[in-house]
């Protein structure tokens, strides 16, 4: 009976339709070697735990490979894990927002010769995922992330500076972060962690100075992140730099900025595998870390340099269309999420993009931070009466750096001819007041979308308000620079970027 049935369907619907009578699909099923890569990298890593190949090494992913980026001028990141020095710390830390840490160190590296009076250091500031490692030396000889730049007769010279770069508290590459032993109770501190802000990195930094005996700083520099830093180093300690160099940073963070790292963060905690933190025992979330990394590739750069560099071709036209990496552009960022998944720890990028967001220099913010500080400091009382073998005079002192502002807001020289300024910029001016004394020069790039050109436009105009004489602004606009925010990264011989502006201001007199 069903027999007949479906002979008589199929002679009214002529054998172009019999397909639909054998209950078969009209095409076959894509493949998706992006998701299988995904599994299989998941794979590898839960085999490298379980039969412990790391011979020794407590991190499994140094077993796990990745392939490498897309020819094109991309920055030298690389997961450092030796050669560089550590500063230890062991009295307790107050943070910003009230969290403690008991001890904590910081991973260092040195370029050039400290000279007698101990004050041709530069300190620089690192961005979100550096290490320590700026330039190659003996005990580490792998390229550093700013090679071309440090080095004998080059824009940081070391024939006349001593360089000084810190990994910075909460990363993962040799510094204190959610990766490192709690010792409270032995564990990783994962999402124990205190919040941090750019303040408490730069307060960690200026306890290496004094540990360094170097009293005063010849210059405070840094990029993106590391241009934060190095104002808020000249907010914290105004008499302990002679110069400021902040190049594609800001004196507060931007909308937009925010936005995107937001999203990285929302990627990357929607990972099952990132538990809420505690991954330091199994598998760490590596598809999110992957998804993050190529959003925040996305600002990292440009869309003209990629017009130029990628256009719209296919990866391989031969092929028919897929939905895994395709066009040359998806296989970029495809390939520059892989390499970056494993290199650097997930909660590591939490809490430091975090710390980016909350980066305000405003007087009225500075005033909270301060507040906080202080109703915070009977933690400090209580960790110095469980601890008696504990200096209660340098656990003071080392957690009394907060930006000293005046009690009224700076007063403007009037104009009638100027239209009135909206408000953020006379509470960012009030805020910038320590550093009025201090030379400062800032560079932003048009076409960075990351830490938008108003932001340094706006830091200028504010040095300058606040009384500062000596703010030095450099733009590049789009026809020196089409590389983004990279852009400080970036070496070009044939191009002068950043590098030249930056000797020439180190080297004024």
């Amino acid at each position: 009976m069903m027999g007949s049935m479906f002979r008589l369907i199929s002679k009214r619907l002529g054998p172009s339709r019999l397909v639909f009578r054998r209950f078969q699909s009209s095409n076959p099923q894509m493949s998706f070697p992006c998701v299988d890569q995904a599994q299989e990298r998941n794979r590898r890593y839960a085999e490298s735990i379980q039969q412990h190949q790391c011979s020794g090494n407590e991190d499994p992913s140094v077993c796990v490979t990745s392939p490498s980026l897309a020819s094109g001028p991309e920055p030298i990141y690389g997961k450092i894990v030796s050669g560089f020095k550590k500063f230890k710390y062991d009295k307790v830390f107050l943070c910003d927002h009230g969290g403690i840490l008991p001890k904590f160190e910081l991973a260092y590296e040195t370029w050039g010769t400290l000279n007698k009076d101990r004050s041709n250091a530069i300190l620089l500031h690192t961005g979100l995922s550096a290490s320590s490692h700026a330039r190659s030396h003996p005990d580490n000889p792998q390229p550093g992330w700013w090679e071309q730049f440090i080095g004998p007769g080059k824009d940081l010279d070391t024939n006349k500076f001593y360089v000084i770069c810190c990994n910075i508290l909460g990363s993962c590459y040799g510094s204190t972060g959610p990766s490192s032993i709690d010792p409270g109770d032995g564990k990783h501190y994962a999402t124990r962690f205190p919040i941090v802000t750019v303040n408490d990195m730069v307060r960690t930094q200026i306890l290496l100075l004094d540990h360094l005996k170097i009293d005063k700083l010849h210059a405070s520099i840094g990029s993106s992140l590391g241009g934060m830093q190095s104002l808020a180093f000249g907010a914290l300690a105004p008499n302990r730099t002679a110069r400021i160099a902040s190049i594609s940073g800001g004196a507060r963070s931007h909308p937009y900025s925010i936005a995107l790292r937001f999203t990285q963060r929302q990627i990357l905690m929607n990972d099952p595998q990132w538990n809420r933190g505690f991954y330091y025992d199994g598998i760490p979330p590596h598809t999110g870390m992957k998804l993050a990394r190529e959003v925040a590739t996305i600002s990292y750069r440009s869309g003209p340099e990629w017009e130029q560099r990628f256009s719209t071709q296919r990866a391989n036209p031969a092929v028919p269309p897929a939905l895994c990496p395709d066009f040359l552009i998806e296989t970029y960022l495809d390939h520059a999420g892989e390499k970056f998944c494993l290199q650097y720890d997930a909660n590591s990028l939490l809490y430091i993009s975090k710390a980016m967001d909350m980066h305000d220099m405003t007087a009225s913010n500075q005033k909270i931070l301060a507040e906080n500080r202080k109703k915070n400091q009977h933690k400090l009382e209580k960790y110095l009466a469980e601890h008696p073998d504990v200096s209660q005079k340098d656990v003071i002192k080392a957690n009394s750096n907060i930006a000293v502002l005046p009690d009224t807001p700076i007063e403007e020289i009037s104009n009638e001819d100027r239209a009135p300024e909206p408000d953020i910029d006379s509470d960012l001016t009030a805020g910038l007041i320590p550093l009025r004394n201090i030379p400062t020069m800032i560079m932003g790039v048009e076409s960075d979308n990351l830490m938008p050109v108003a932001c340094q436009r706006e830091t200028a105009r504010c040095l300058k308000k606040a009384g500062n004489e000596k703010v030095i602004y450099h733009e590049l606009n789009a026809d020196e620079s089409y590389y983004g925010h990279d852009t400080f990264l970036i070496y070009r011989k044939d191009f002068d970027l950043v590098g030249s502006k930056l000797k020439n201001f180190l080297e004024k007199s």
